[in-house]
C-alpha cells in the first residue's frame, strides 16, 4: 500500500511520486489549502492538499480529522523558504497530494496522545491508543533490539534456548502462586511458574550443559512501580561452572545488550559483599551514582556521656550507630526541613535522628555537650566534614538502623538533586546469607536450592551462600547462585528450614530424585528484562515497558480482567464460589 515510510521521504526524493500511509497527527486549514501531518512508526511527514494540484484530494482532506487512517500519494517538493521545520527529519520537504484515500475513520480521542497529565486509569483503559505515541514505539523498539542482542549473545556462547512448562506444580518459592484448576483432575491445581528454577536445574541433570530462556514468570504479590504479576526474565543456567564463570557470562550478556541499545557500559563490574553493602549503604542494592556512604561511629559514641548512646554502643554485635555526611547541607536545608528528615526516618522504625553542623569553629548542635573536643574532632575526621556540611546519625538495632539510614541516604540525594541521569553504575553484591530468621521461622534468603558455603555454624544467619545479585543504579537487575547438586546437602538445607522429609518429598520429590542420578555441579542467573528496559528507556515505571500491563491492583483495565465466569465453567472445574458475609 505504500512506497515509503513517512520519515524515508527526504530531499533525495524531490520531484518523485511517493505513497505513504498512517494516522492523522494534525490537520490545518489555511484558507483553501489544507496541511496534514501524517504519522507512522517512524515519525511525521507533511501532506499538502492544494486545489491547484488536485481538487479531489482537497475535497477528501476537508473530511479528515485527527487519527483518521490515510493512504496518500503525491509528488515530493521542497518547502518554501522560511517554512522548513528543523525539528522533523522530513522538515525540508512536503508531499503535494494527487490522491488521498480515507482508509478508516476514528471516533474523537478520549485523550490527547502523549499528554503525561492524563489519568493513568484512562490511559491503561485505552492502552492500544497510548501505544501509538512515539515514546511508546521507541520503548518497544528498544525492547526488541535488546531481545535480539540477548539471543545473539547467548547463541554465540552456545547456550541452548529451551522452553519450560507454564502449567506446573505449586512449590514454596517466596511469593503466592497463581493457581489454575484442572478440569480432568477435579479438586487439583496447576500453578503458574514463579520462575523456571527447578526445570532449568533438571535440564542440567539432563546434560544440556548450557540453557537459556526469555521466560514468562508469575507471582501473586503486592505490586509496585517496578513489579507486575506477570513479568519477563532472562533465565540462564550452565553446568560444571564456578561463580566466576557465571559472572563472566552475565557481564558479557549485559555489556553486549546495552551496547546494542546504544549505551556505553564497562565490560566488567565492581563487587561488594552483602555485609559491606549493608554496612556502607544500608541496602543490598546500593545506588552508586552518588557517594555519601554510611560511616560507623559506634566506637566514638561509646565514649559519650549520653546514657542512651553509650548503652547502645555497648552491644556492637547487634547495634549500630551510623553517620552520613550531607555536603553543604547547612546552606541547603532549613531547620524545618531538618525536622522533616526526622519525621521521614521515624516511618521506618527510627527513634530519632541526630545531627551536627560543621561551622568555622567546629561542630555545633544540641548533642555536642555529650562529647569531648577530641571525640568531636574524630567525628569530623572519620566523616571527612568541611565547613557548611551537616552530619546526621542514627542509633539502634543493626537491621533497623541500616535500613532507615540507607533509605535516608536516597532521600537526601533526591532532595539535593545530585543523582546523575543517563549514568549506569553496576555492582555485583556477593556472599549473601543463606538464611534469614523471622519470628522464629527459618527461610532461604534467595531460594532453598542455593549452595551454602558451610553449614557447620551455630548461628544460621551467619551461614553464607554462593549467591550473587547484579545491581544497576540502586535497582536489583537480577541475580543467581551456584545450586545444590548433592542430595545430602539439599536434605540438610530442607531440615534447617523445618521442611520434613515427607514435605520435601511431596513438593520437590522430582528434583530430589534427579539429584540421585549424577547431577553435575551447576549454577546460573536470571535478569529482569522489564526492569532492564525500564532503566535503558529512562522511565520510572515498569508499566511503560510492558505492552499491556496490569494496574497496582493486578487488573487489566482494557480487557476488564480478572472477571467473573459463568456457573457452567465453574461446574466443569468442580469449583463453587462461596460469597463472603459482610463484616
Amino acid at each position: 500500500m505504500r512506497t515509503h515510510y513517512c520519515t524515508e521521504v527526504t530531499e533525495s526524493l524531490i520531484g518523485q511520486e511517493v505513497t505513504v500511509a498512517g494516522w492523522v497527527n494534525s490537520r490545518r486549514d489555511h484558507g483553501g489549502i489544507i496541511f496534514i501531518d501524517l504519522r507512522d512508526k517512524g515519525g511525521l511527514v507533511q501532506l499538502v492538499a492544494d486545489p491547484a494540484d488536485c481538487k479531489d484530494a482537497l475535497e477528501t482532506a476537508e473530511k479528515v480529522r485527527d487519527e483518521f487512517v490515510l493512504i496518500a500519494t503525491g509528488k515530493v517538493r521542497a518547502r518554501g523558504e522560511g517554512l522548513e521545520n528543523p525539528n522533523l527529519v522530513t522538515g525540508k520537504i512536503e508531499i503535494v497530494l494527487s490522491d488521498l484515500i480515507i482508509e478508516n475513520r476514528s471516533k474523537p480521542m478520549p485523550f490527547d496522545l502523549g499528554d503525561e497529565k492524563v489519568n493513568e486509569e484512562i490511559r491503561l483503559r485505552n492502552r492500544f491508543l497510548e501505544l501509538r505515541t512515539k515514546k511508546s514505539y521507541d520503548i518497544f523498539k528498544l525492547r526488541s533490539t535488546a531481545n535480539i542482542a540477548i539471543r545473539n549473545c547467548l547463541n554465540e556462547m552456545e547456550f541452548l534456548d529451551v522452553e519450560t512448562p507454564i502449567l506446573t506444580k505449586s512449590t514454596p518459592e517466596g511469593a503466592r502462586d497463581y493457581l489454575v484448576p484442572s478440569r480432568v483432575h477435579p479438586g487439583e491445581f496447576y500453578a503458574l511458574p514463579q520462575s523456571p528454577q527447578i526445570f532449568k536445574q533438571l535440564l542440567m541433570v539432563s546434560g544440556f550443559d548450557k540453557y537459556f530462556q526469555i521466560a514468562k514468570c508469575f507471582r501473586d504479590e503486592d505490586l509496585r512501580a517496578d513489579r507486575q504479576p506477570e513479568f519477563t526474565q532472562i533465565d540462564v543456567e550452565m553446568s560444571f561452572c564456578t561463580q566466576e564463570d557465571v559472572i563472566k557470562v552475565a557481564e558479557k550478556l549485559i555489556h553486549d545488550t546495552f551496547t546494542a541499545c546504544g549505551k556505553d557500559v564497562p565490560s566488567t563490574f565492581p563487587r561488594m559483599t552483602y555485609n559491606e553493602a549493608m554496612e556502607q549503604y544500608g541496602s543490598d542494592k546500593p545506588d552508586l551514582r552518588f557517594d555519601m556512604p554510611l560511616v560507623d561511629v559506634i566506637d566514638i559514641f561509646a565514649r559519650s556521656s549520653n546514657e542512651i548512646f553509650a548503652g547502645i554502643a555497648k552491644d556492637k554485635a547487634h547495634n549500630r550507630i551510623k553517620a552520613i555526611k550531607c555536603p553543604n547541607g547547612d546552606n541547603i536545608f532549613s531547620k524545618r526541613q531538618m525536622k522533616a528528615f526526622e519525621d521521614y526516618v521515624r516511618k521506618f522504625g527510627a527513634q530519632g535522628l541526630g545531627y551536627f553542623q560543621m561551622k568555622e569553629d567546629g561542630l555545633k548542635g544540641p548533642l555536642t555537650k555529650f562529647f569531648t573536643e577530641a571525640d568531636l574532632e574524630e567525628i569530623v575526621k572519620v566523616t571527612e566534614l568541611e565547613v557548611g556540611d551537616v552530619v546526621f546519625f542514627g542509633a539502634g538495632h543493626k537491621k533497623i538502623v541500616c535500613d532507615y539510614m540507607g533509605r535516608f541516604r536516597l532521600h537526601l540525594a533526591e532532595q539535593m538533586d545530585i543523582v546523575p541521569v543517563d549514568t549506569y553504575k553496576f555492582l555485583w553484591v556477593v556472599d549473601f546469607p543463606m538464611f534469614e530468621v523471622e519470628d522464629g521461622r527459618v527461610k532461604a534468603l534467595h531460594h532453598p536450592f542455593t549452595m551454602p558455603k558451610d553449614l557447620n555454624k551455630d548461628n544460621l544467619e551467619e551461614i553464607e551462600s554462593i549467591a550473587y545479585d547484579i545491581v544497576l543504579n540502586g535497582t536489583e537487575l537480577g541475580g543467581g547462585s551456584i545450586r545444590i547438586h548433592k542430595e545430602n546437602i539439599q536434605k540438610e538445607v530442607f531440615s534447617l528450614m523445618g521442611i520434613s522429609d515427607e514435605e520435601a518429598r511431596e513438593k520437590f520429590g522430582f528434583l530430589l530424585d534427579a539429584l540421585q542420578f549424577g547431577a553435575p555441579p551447576h549454577g546460573g542467573f536470571a535478569l529482569g528484562l522489564d526492569r532492564m528496559i525500564m532503566l535503558l528507556a529512562g522511565t520510572d515505571s515498569i508499566r511503560d515497558v510492558i505492552a499491556f500491563p496490569k494496574t497496582q491492583r493486578a487488573q487489566c483495565l482494557m480487557t476488564n480482567a480478572p472477571s467473573p465466569v459463568d456457573e457452567e465453567q465453574l461446574k466443569e472445574l468442580s469449583l463453587r464460589i462461596r460469597k463472603q458475609a459482610n463484616i
